[in-house]
């Protein structure tokens, strides 16, 4: 089983820039499609970004297309989210999350692996 530890969030000015890391251990992390999802205080939890394990197929939300990078290294068993162009309303918890790479999925119940947050305030 693989754990999971954010690191990189904090308190940034809008338009300003953040680079989360996910840190991944005990399970082959190669073998774990990942994601990053947020919540924000009152709302649902939602997919930001997701990227398979081989890092060829990416996908974004609506919201943070054209602003949010997703990348991975597997010889550091790390996922990344570069975070450009921030905005108040990307202020929120983010989770890293992993699912085990048998098929694609964008939903948040097919994610079996958490790691406990990192928080993300963005001030106008």
């Amino acid at each position: 089983q693989v754990q999971l530890v954010e690191s990189g969030g904090g308190l940034v000015q809008a338009g300003g820039s953040l680079r989360l890391s996910c840190a991944a251990s005990g399970g082959t992390f190669s073998r774990y499609h990942m994601a990053w999802f947020r919540q924000a205080p009152g709302k649902e939890r939602e997919l930001v970004a997701a990227i398979t394990w081989s890092g060829t197929r990416l996908y974004y939300g609506d919201s943070v297309k054209g602003r949010f990078t997703i990348s991975r290294d597997n010889t550091k068993n790390t996922v990344y989210l570069q975070m450009n162009s921030l905005k108040p309303e990307d202020t929120a918890v983010y989770y890293c999350a992993g699912k085990v790479s048998n098929t694609v999925s964008y939903s948040i119940k097919d994610y079996g692996y958490w790691g406990q947050g990192t928080q993300v305030t963005v001030s106008s």
